[in-house]
């Protein structure tokens, strides 16, 4: 992939020639169109590309959460790239005949910021989550403003719920109501911190499954 400065017609995109040209994270760049081949793939190479759609399937329903607090957001690799790197060396296992994700591995963001401590999660009232965790607004550059994001996903029936602003750092506990469809369902559970600019947030905590009540 090269870089190219416009020239008196401006940038271009799509095929011209052997080459494609496009915008790259705010670059005009251009690369080479793949060459065609008739070479059957080899089970190492199959194997890798179910790997990477079973990756990819679970993680492109939290891009919203990943593209805004997952590792840096300069350098070469988006945010979603660096998830997607970090998961499929450290948050996937291979069990005949699929590629199973491991939940404990899972992160749903990755940063500085000072983490949830000791948190928990619960269900005891109909379509509700309770979540409590200790104020540590006052420790390093921790805020009691800091807002908790929520992650929950259903294997069963591959769904997710999202909420980035679920409650502040200083509350200690939160009781989340969630869709009436999510009731009776094991869901496994991320949660994290996130300054109220957004600018800097912890890496995630996994709290394991729990059964909406």
């Amino acid at each position: 992939m090269g870089t190219y400065n416009k020239g008196i017609l401006g940038p271009f995109s799509g095929k011209v020639g052997t080459v494609v040209g496009a915008n790259w994270r705010g670059k005009d760049v251009m690369r080479s169109l793949p060459k065609k081949t008739d070479r059957t793939p080899t089970e190492t190479q199959l194997l890798q590309r179910e790997k990477f759609t079973a990756v990819s399937n679970f993680l492109t329903p939290i891009s919203n959460v990943l593209s805004l607090y997952y590792g840096s957001g300069s350098g070469e690799l988006t945010r979603r790239n660096q998830a997607m790197s970090y998961h499929m060396k450290d948050a996937v296992t291979y069990v005949d005949p699929n590629f199973e994700i491991l939940f404990d591995k899972v992160q749903i963001s990755k940063g500085d910021l000072l983490g949830v401590q000791n948190p928990a999660a619960s269900s005891s009232s109909p379509g509700e989550i309770k979540f409590t965790w200790e104020n540590n607004s006052e420790q390093g550059s921790a805020k009691a403003t800091d807002q908790l994001v929520v992650v929950l996903y259903s294997p069963m029936e591959d769904i997710y719920y999202t909420n980035g602003n679920a409650a502040t750092r200083d509350a200690g506990t939160v009781t989340l109501t969630l869709p009436a469809y999510f009731s009776g369902l094991e869901v496994q559970v991320w949660i994290t911190f996130a300054s109220a600019t957004g600018k800097s947030y912890a890496t995630s905590v996994y709290l394991g499954a729990v059964t909406v009540s």
